[in-house]
């Protein structure tokens, strides 16, 4: 794993690279000021199909539910749905790291997709991801 955490350190990638992790965004939704300028300076939003499924099975009610869905199209937030090489990615992933390094489900399918993508994962979560070889994580410090 490729591993940065700067406080700035989008400045040697270029923002349209960057998979969003759950955790980050909801950091965003609480009204964390350093999660909403990270967020907002993204030339685009992407996230993976399981973020998204997350942040709704978060929601506690459907006004939260209906918040959510008007932010992430007002930002015209990039889902990145699961096809068979992500899947079969996050397969091999859990094979791997399942045992010997804890991998969830979630956060394999995370993976894969930034894997799938050439994306890296921004994530305050980098113990989730820090066994995964090829994988660039760049680090969120709430």
């Amino acid at each position: 794993m490729s591993r940065i955490c700067e406080h700035h350190a989008s400045q040697g990638r270029k923002d349209d690279k960057l998979l969003v992790d759950t955790d980050v965004l909801i950091w965003y939704l609480r009204g964390h000021d350093g999660a909403a300028r990270r967020i907002d300076i993204l030339d685009e939003l992407k996230i993976s199909a399981v973020t998204y499924m997350e942040l709704m099975q978060g929601c506690r009610n459907k006004e939260e539910l209906t918040l959510l869905k008007k932010d992430f199209s007002a930002r015209k937030a990039k889902v990145l749905q699961i096809d068979a090489s992500i899947s079969n990615r996050a397969s091999s992933l859990i094979e791997t790291h399942a045992l010997s390094d804890g991998l969830q489900l979630a956060d394999a399918l995370i993976a894969g997709t930034a894997l799938e993508y050439r994306l890296a994962v921004l994530t305050a979560n980098t113990k989730h991801f820090e066994p995964i070889i090829g994988l660039t994580v760049e680090c969120f410090t709430p």
